[in-house]
């Protein structure tokens, strides 16, 4: 038996139980109108990655005009928690998951990068590596193994280093801090000596709020505010090492996606791509201002010292490290840090020197 058959044969039963034995249903097709199924990581209405998924369905809804609908499932509605997702879409139950695709590390480490890594790319970044410098061609080849036709469809910007229930001064202060991280940072922070947990969004306050974890990442200002966390501590970390620029993936069932027209085939590629630019600028609007708010409500907003960011970068290389046994991932990896170099090469002497000149000559 293929890993591929395995997958699919394990899934069926691993998205009945995580769905409560609830039976999903199968890819319609009635009348000559398409309908696809989509699970999401996201409670409904979590600000910014739930508006991604819904974003994405209503372009492809519109520009179909009926022949193709995407039908949105938010985390409890079809099947609940974040590996169940992934399972109901590679075992065709579903059609298609909108998540992170770093929450599916234990499938294939290489999964990270396209969401994000410690010390990866920031957004722009990114987007020259996935469109211009064969990152999604690795993404495709990354998601064949398991059954997946994969784009882009949703991004974070830098997201915020977390909050904790009191400062960090040293990285000694996560030797047995229990801290909500998922992905490669998480792995990193753990060799600090943290206590990492994966939880779904809808999972954190109720875990902060009840002392099971010390400290959380989520997103950024906006994204948080929205999460409540500033009610239950006021230490926030504005920049982290763990995710620069966060993407967040429309995985399709492969043998599904084939199935589909040339056109519906179209549309999903380019109601992803608008999705993942919207999506970027949604979270950028937005945080400035609800940043001010949340200074304003007395969180108290501060930076790592230098010596946690040198832990950070040391913690990270082993963790890299840590997976070059895998051929994949080391080819993902090289890939990304030469496409990296490339874009900052010219980014730090444009628009990196450009933004310095402008705050030295108009101020912040």
């Amino acid at each position: 038996m293929d890993r591929r058959s395995f997958i699919k044969k394990a899934g069926l039963a691993a998205g009945a139980t995580a769905a409560g034995a609830t039976t999903l249903a199968a890819p319609a097709l009635s009348k000559g109108k398409e309908k696809l199924v989509m699970v999401t990581a996201w409670g409904r209405g979590l600000a910014g990655v739930f508006d991604a998924a819904q974003r994405f369905a209503d372009s492809v809804n519109e520009m179909s005009e009926g022949s193709l609908e995407i039908e949105v499932k938010a985390s409890g509605e079809l099947v609940s928690g974040l590996a169940a997702v992934f399972d109901a879409v590679t075992s065709g139950q579903a059609d298609m998951y909108h998540a992170a695709d770093y929450y599916y590390v234990g499938q294939h480490p290489a999964f990270a990068f396209f969401t994000a890594v410690p010390f990866g790319m920031v957004p722009n970044e990114l987007h020259n590596w996935y469109y211009h410098m064969g990152g999604h061609k690795l993404h495709l080849e990354v998601g064949e193994e398991f059954g997946l036709h994969s784009f882009l469809c949703g991004n974070t910007g830098p997201q915020a280093g977390g909050w904790f229930r009191k400062e960090i001064k040293s990285a000694a202060d996560f030797n047995g801090l229990k801290f909500r991280m998922p992905g490669l940072g998480g792995k990193a922070l753990g060799k600090l000596g943290a206590s990492v947990q994966t939880l779904p969004g809808s999972e954190i306050y109720q875990a902060l709020a009840s002392g099971a974890i010390d400290g959380t990442e989520w997103i950024g200002p906006w994204a948080d505010e929205k999460a409540g966390f500033q009610e239950i501590t006021k230490f926030y970390y504005t920049s982290g090492f763990h995710e620069p620029g966060a993407g967040l993936t429309l995985g399709v069932n492969k043998d599904r996606f084939d199935k589909l027209s040339k056109p519906h085939q179209k549309m999903i590629e380019i109601a992803a791509g608008e999705t993942n630019v919207w999506n970027l600028h949604q979270y950028l609007a937005n945080n400035s201002q609800a940043l001010t708010r949340l200074i304003a409500g007395g969180v108290k907003t501060l930076e790592f010292p230098d010596d946690v960011w040198d832990a950070f970068g040391k913690a990270s290389r082993e963790v890299m490290e840590d997976n070059m046994d895998n051929e994949l991932f080391k080819k993902v990896y090289e890939a990304m840090q030469s496409s990296m170099k490339q874009s900052a090469a010219w980014d730090e002497l444009s628009a990196g020197a450009y933004t310095r000149q402008r705050t030295r000559v108009l101020g912040k």
